[in-house]
């Protein structure tokens, strides 16, 4: 067995954020959190406002639920809701964010040094760690990863996070047929951070 950590959203603190208009969960800081190079965070965003501002990071973003965000940027807006592709973005353009009809709550993937990636699960589907990476499940649903013989039963909102991760095909097998199973993340340290 490869050692894995699971955390679901509801059991991790919620931290209000300085402008009032939301809270963060942290899901994962690595290597810790007063000093990260990768973090994955669930937000719940309950008034416009902008994002805070993280200059040298590469920054994932997708919705979980609610009716949907417009990200302002310099020079366009974008209107984004749960379903659609995670958006990637550079952490220093702090967009302006504008709620489409109520609260929502989002996911993010946040990589320092290195590189990473989110992918959305697709059913039947499989998925590979790349190279040398860290890598993990965030389920949406209630549902089953499994990679070979080795299988975990995850609840939904939950992230299954391995520092060295199992090698072959990793499967998400959710409980119940849903419109948006979950996302792979992945982070691949810089040769220094390891």
């Amino acid at each position: 067995m490869n050692t894995a950590h699971t955390i679901t959203v509801d059991s991790a603190p919620a931290t209000p954020w300085r402008n009032g208009g939301g809270v963060t969960r942290e899901l994962l800081a690595w290597p810790d959190p007063a000093d990260w190079r990768l973090r994955v965070s669930v937000a719940d965003i309950a008034a416009d406002g902008p994002f805070s501002a993280f200059p040298g990071v590469q920054r994932w973003f997708v919705l979980l639920s609610g009716e949907g965000v417009v990200l302002d940027f310099d020079n366009h807006g974008l209107a984004l809701r749960p379903g659609d592709t995670p958006l990637a973005f550079d952490g220093a353009a702090a967009p302006g964010c504008r709620l489409m009809g109520g609260p929502v709550r989002d996911l993010n993937l946040m990589v320092r040094d290195g590189a990473g990636g989110m992918a959305t699960v697709s059913p039947g589907t499989a998925w590979q760690a790349p190279a040398g990476a860290q890598a993990g499940l965030f389920a949406r649903v209630p549902g089953r990863w499994r990679n070979g013989e080795e299988q975990r039963t995850l609840p939904a909102l939950s992230l299954l996070w391995f520092d060295a991760p199992p090698p072959g095909d990793w499967h998400f097998e959710p409980d119940a047929p849903a419109p948006a199973l979950g996302w792979w993340l992945h982070h691949i340290p810089e040769p220094a951070s390891i």
